[in-house]
């Protein structure tokens, strides 16, 4: 048993915001830190689409089906984020289930993490093993630095900003309801630590 990997008392950690936060940059250091595995959640929705057909899922794929529909008004694209969520969540369910048997720890992150997460285990004995933390950033400007500065080939994304911004308002609004861990993204240079401070 090696003594230096620090105490926790989850088996998993939920870790969501929207994109352009700076979650999978917080995760990866924080799955290192623990010294545990770590998963990107978007990738169950690329696996969860492949296994489906449009006629199955329809939420899944609607982005395939409908190639106009990043022409909507942001608010609509948030509904559609959070659908996607609302599908995905079951099957998230059963992975976190899974890792609290085998007792196998692990950090999910990704966009699809929604709130209600944070109580779909009755169980108290389950519910204590699962941290949820949400990520914000109340300046939707930010939001056009960060792509800017991550995809800077793309420009500036206003409308990809504006999204975020909404979904993260909502994140933020339905994890305080949930009870969930809510954490401003800045200032970046005590992000992990704040984090660190917040789960113990």
């Amino acid at each position: 048993m090696n003594n230096d990997i620090p105490h926790r008392s989850w088996q998993v950690l939920l870790l969501g915001g929207p994109s352009g936060v700076g979650k999978t940059s917080v995760s990866y250091r924080l799955a290192h830190h623990f010294g545990i595995g770590i998963t990107e959640v978007d990738d169950f929705q690329v696996i969860l689409e492949r296994m489906t057909t449009p006629a199955e899922q329809p939420v899944l794929h609607y982005w395939r089906t409908h190639p106009e529909a990043g022409n909507q008004p942001a608010e609509e694209i948030v509904k559609q984020t959070i659908a996607v969520g609302q599908v995905m969540a079951p099957a998230l369910e059963a992975v976190i289930a899974n890792h609290i048997e085998s007792r196998a720890p692990v950090v999910l992150e990704g966009d699809f993490i929604l709130p209600m997460l944070a109580t779909a285990f009755s169980d108290s004995s389950l519910r204590v093993q699962v941290r949820t933390l949400f990520l914000y950033e109340d300046n939707e400007e930010q939001f056009c630095h960060n792509f800017l500065q991550r995809e800077p080939e793309h420009g500036l994304q206003k409308k990809r900003a504006q999204v975020s911004w909404l979904y993260g308002q909502w994140l933020k609004q339905e994890a305080q309801r949930a009870g969930a861990l809510t954490i401003a993204a800045r200032p970046w240079d005590n992000l992990f630590e704040r984090i660190l401070t917040a789960l113990k």
